[in-house]
């Protein structure tokens, strides 16, 4: 029920998401994607040019948005300037009202005891299972099904990205945990949510999570392949 009422207050955007520019807005959007990088990294990817991007990264640092780093030069050359979001940058991304969502599992876990706890954890995960699979057909093709997954995921904040690695093997990467603070205060949401994945991809597919934020990592990842008996499935 808690993390229901979460749901329900929706997303935390506010004043601070409508003071940037769109321009601005795909810079910092990159710089959570791909991490610390150079001002002509950033406008080629973005199609911008160099002193375009420069001008919209001082507006931001002087917002405390984005902080620059000068790193060495590998081998000869002038060092480089690489930039990367602050913690203050959390600010423009989805949060679900991390407050709430805290003070909401101190209450149950205070109401109910850890063990009522993680029976609500199981609860929410199989309702997310099954809504997920009403979203995302088992018949489906292993790889329209992580598609469909991935822009699940997006839509509920987590700026999802696909990335086939090898033949039958992904990469599913969350660039933003919308539900950071209340995973730091209760574990078992991380875990139900790759049982989660697990159960909404199905059988044919192993899904392991390989970064993890609550381990100081600077994303979610996740590696799904295809079962060995699926790889040599002649057909």
């Amino acid at each position: 029920m808690f993390i229901s009422l979460i749901e329900w207050v929706g997303y935390a955007g506010g004043m601070e998401t409508e003071a940037l520019s769109e321009a601005k807005r795909r810079v910092v959007d990159q710089l959570k994607r791909v991490g610390p990088a150079t001002a002509g990294v950033i406008a080629k990817t973005l199609g911008l040019t160099t002193v375009a991007v420069r001008q919209h990264l001082q507006g931001l640092e002087d917002q405390e948005w984005v902080e620059a780093r000068t790193q060495p030069p590998q081998g000869r050359g002038r060092p480089s300037i690489h930039w990367s979001l602050t913690r203050a940058a959390d600010a423009l991304f989805p949060d679900r009202h991390a407050e709430l969502t805290v003070g909401l599992i101190n209450a149950a876990q205070e109401a109910f005891g850890e063990a009522g706890l993680q029976r609500l954890i199981k609860v929410r995960a199989r309702d997310q299972a099954a809504d997920y699979k009403r979203r995302i057909p088992q018949n489906l093709r292993i790889q329209d099904r992580l598609r469909r997954l991935t822009d699940q995921r997006t839509a509920e904040g987590y700026m999802a990205e696909l990335v086939e690695r090898d033949p039958g093997e992904w990469l599913l990467i969350e660039h933003h945990c919308p539900i950071c603070e209340a995973a730091r205060r209760c574990s078992g949401l991380c875990a139900a949510e790759l049982q989660v994945f697990r159960e909404t991809l199905g059988e044919d597919v192993e899904v392991e999570r390989t970064r993890h934020l609550l381990a100081e990592d600077d994303r979610c990842a996740y590696r799904v392949r295809i079962r060995n008996e699926e790889r040599t499935d002649p057909k």
